[in-house]
């Protein structure tokens, strides 16, 4: 059995699946606050006198590199992209119906950027699947605009890497889901607790 893992010095980039480290260079993960990004290097850096490796992740989509611990790296989400059923239930989620909370707009837009920032890809179509319009809809405000945009763009990023295509493929492919939706059926309004008591 493996003992577990001890500061080391810089791993060179060919030995990296040996070294029993989730990621290796090259890989593409998902960090929940910035979606999609790629391994770019594994370093070893002194921090506070002690020796700590990292993962250098680079998103550049938004020309930013994040340097995560290996060893917290499960805790902080950093997680490979999503698996083929997951994607899968993800288009299938898009044509569900969507699911309104009856709250104030301030209280959900909050629960939709908790599921924007989760890194769920499921969560994500929940966001994108509840705030489309469709062309006979009524106008989206503009924070619901932004929050949708926001949805979609991190969806169909890792959709598009998932199955090895360009973002235009993954945003034709989500189109297609969202045009599939039910068109007559209305939105499910659910009722929140918490409105009604106040």
């Amino acid at each position: 059995m493996a003992s577990p893992p001890t500061a080391r010095e810089s791993v060179p980039a060919a030995r990296t699946n040996k070294t029993g480290l989730e990621f290796k260079v090259g890989d593409a993960v998902v960090y929940p606050a910035h979606g999609v990004g790629k391994v770019a290097a594994i370093e070893t850096q002194e921090v506070a006198g002690m020796s700590l490796e990292v993962y250098v992740v680079t998103f550049d989509h938004e020309k930013m590199t994040l340097r995560v611990p290996t060893k917290k790296a499960k805790t902080a989400g950093l997680r490979p992209l999503a698996a083929n059923d997951v994607v899968s239930k993800a288009l299938t989620t898009l044509k569900g119906r969507a699911r309104i909370k009856r709250t104030m707009w301030s209280r959900r837009a909050q629960e939709y950027e908790a599921k924007i920032n989760s890194g769920d890809l499921i969560s994500i179509a929940e966001v994108v699947r509840d705030l489309y319009r469709a062309d006979t809809q009524p106008e989206q405000s503009y924070s619901e605009r932004q929050l949708y945009e926001s949805a979609l763009d991190r969806m169909a990023r890792e959709v598009a890497a998932a199955n090895g295509t360009d973002k235009d493929a993954a945003l034709e492919l989500l189109a297609k889901s969202l045009s599939a939706k039910k068109a007559a059926a209305p939105a499910a309004v659910e009722e929140d607790a918490e409105a009604e008591a106040a």
